[in-house]
This record gives structure tokens, C-alpha cells and sequence, in this order.
């Protein structure tokens, strides 16, 4: 996982639009770190002591890790992988992963009258921030797709970002309903982990016998297991996703060939353009020239 975060600005259009995105971003919080970093921005900053309110609705996925949260309305409680926090406008909060382990987490920020009704409406409450969902592949694919959008700030990129948060929020109603009547699968949560480790550590040299042993799994049962559930071998499905992730960086002309290779940790700007050929037919230069096209 690469760290994260964008605050934005945001025009009247925008905030009419009913629901508008004030900041996204990821970070990987190593173990025995102080949080938030002292990077952290001002107008975000808070310390465990004081805590802090904030002008806006958060929602925060905790894909990896432990901690704690207390807010106004919820007494301190032990925070597990899997974990959506809500904050609310005005209620006071305060989080932060456990020393051990540390954590990886995602959010954004964001406001507007469709959530106020939402909230008034009682499918969200602050007396109910915190849900424990599972390890998801779906919920990391919406906060990518919201950071993604994000970065650029191109045209007209507000509703369809605000669009992507109403998915989001739809999908952790639905899936909290869900969690209330079926108990969750071992495997299934085993293999959506796996997907995770894979998304979060695309720009890394990950090999997948490290992966079993961080499961608590044998690799054999782990290769066989996840290539019957999403019909991909393991190795085979992380390769896909650094050559997805390898389209979106070739639409960046400011990079080099051999940049997106080393930002993906290929072993050689070779290698990948080989892969690459390989996967989608065409070489890198003739993607990025299509695309130019």
C-alpha cells in the first residue's frame, strides 16, 4: 500500500449535486508508530487525549490490524480487520490502531442532504459507528475507485465520485443487515484476505507461500483453495491486477515505461513489457498510443 490523501475543494454546483467529497485517502500504519503522524493535516490532526469533532460524515475501513474507538455516542470498543467506522458531523470521536499490530485503513470524507437524510432516516446512527463487515473485496475496490477518481480532479469528477460513496454506503447497509442472519464463511473469509494482501501490497515482491503462512494456512491448501473459488491461481491473479493497475499508471505520459515497471516491482522494464504484450496483446507504447488515439 502506497500512502494516500487528497483534500478537495469543492464548487457550489458540486455541493448542489446533494452529496459532495471533501477528502480520500489510505495509509498502512506500521506497529509501535505514533498516530496520527505528525504529518497528519492541521484541520485533521487530533491526539487520543483530546480526540476531535469534525464538520463532516467519514466513513473509515480498517482492512488490516486492531485498535480502539470511543465517540460521544459509543463507549471505547476493540476495533478488528473487516471494521467500517462512521464519524458524524459534531460528535466528538477518537480511534487509533493497537501498538502491536498496527493498521491499514482507508476513508473518506465527505457531506451533503442526501446523507443528512440517510441519517435521519436511521440507517446510519451515531450510537452505531462501528460495523463489523469482514474482510472485503468489494468495499476495497469502492475506496480504490473513490482515491483513484480523486487524484486527478478532472471535469465533472464530483457527481461521479459522490455516485461511487452512495454505493458504498449502500453496500455497508446491506452487508450489516446481511451479517445480522448469516454467519460467515471461513473460506470465503480466508480468500477475500488473500485478495486484500494482494491489492494493498500491488507495488511489492509478494510471494505467495508468505501469504498461506500470514492465513494461518498451508500453501498447498491455499493455491488449491483459492484457484476453485475465483478460478485463477493465486500468482496468476495477482499478476492481473499489477497489469490493471499498470493501465491506469500508462495514462500518466509523464511516466516512463521502466518507472510503471519498477513502481510495480517488476524485475525488469523487459519483463513486464513482455507480460504486458502477453495479457492484453499489445506492448505498453502501443496501449498508451491507443489510448492517445
Amino acid at each position: 500500500m502506497i500512502n494516500y490523501y487528497k483534500y478537495l475543494p469543492t464548487s457550489d454546483e458540486d455541493e448542489s449535486w446533494g452529496l459532495h467529497v471533501l477528502n480520500a485517502g489510505c495509509n498502512r500504519i506500521p506497529e509501535n508508530e505514533i498516530y496520527p503522524s505528525v504529518q497528519h493535516p492541521a484541520h485533521h490532526y487530533f491526539t487520543w487525549g483530546k480526540g476531535r469533532v469534525l464538520d463532516e460524515y467519514q466513513i473509515i475501513y480498517i482492512a488490516k490490524g486492531d485498535g480502539v474507538f470511543e465517540s460521544e455516542s459509543c463507549r471505547k470498543s476493540a476495533i478488528k480487520e473487516g471494521t467500517v467506522l462512521l464519524l458524524f458531523p459534531g460528535e466528538w470521536h477518537r480511534f487509533k490502531p493497537g501498538l502491536e499490530k498496527g493498521w491499514d485503513e482507508y476513508w473518506v470524507g465527505f457531506r451533503g442532504p442526501i446523507m443528512e437524510n440517510l441519517v435521519k432516516q436511521k440507517f446510519f446512527h451515531p450510537r452505531k459507528p462501528i460495523l463489523h463487515l469482514g474482510v472485503l473485496e468489494n468495499i476495497i475496490n469502492l475506496m480504490l475507485e473513490i482515491i483513484d477518481k480523486t487524484k486527478n480532479e478532472k471535469t465533472g469528477y464530483q457527481p461521479m465520485v459522490a455516485g461511487i460513496v452512495m454505493h458504498l454506503l449502500g453496500q455497508i447497509h446491506t452487508l450489516a443487515k446481511q451479517k445480522n442472519f448469516k454467519a460467515e464463511d471461513l473460506t470465503e473469509t480466508i480468500i477475500n484476505k488473500a485478495r486484500i494482501i494482494f491489492r494493498t501490497n500491488i507495488d511489492q515482491d509478494i510471494a505467495i507461500e508468505n501469504v498461506a503462512k500470514e492465513l494461518n494456512v498451508s500453501y498447498a491448501w491455499f493455491r488449491k483453495v483459492f484457484k476453485s473459488y475465483s478460478g485463477i491461481a493465486p500468482h496468476q491473479y495477482l499478476l492481473q491486477l499489477k497489469i490493471e493497475k499498470a493501465k491506469i499508471l500508462l495514462a500518466d505520459h509523464s511516466k516512463q515505461i521502466k518507472e510503471i515497471a519498477f513502481d510495480l516491482n517488476f524485475k525488469s522494464s523487459f519483463y513486464f513489457s513482455k507480460l504486458f504484450k502477453e495479457k492484453t496483446g499489445l506492448s505498453p507504447e502501443q496501449f498508451r498510443k491507443m489510448k492517445i488515439d
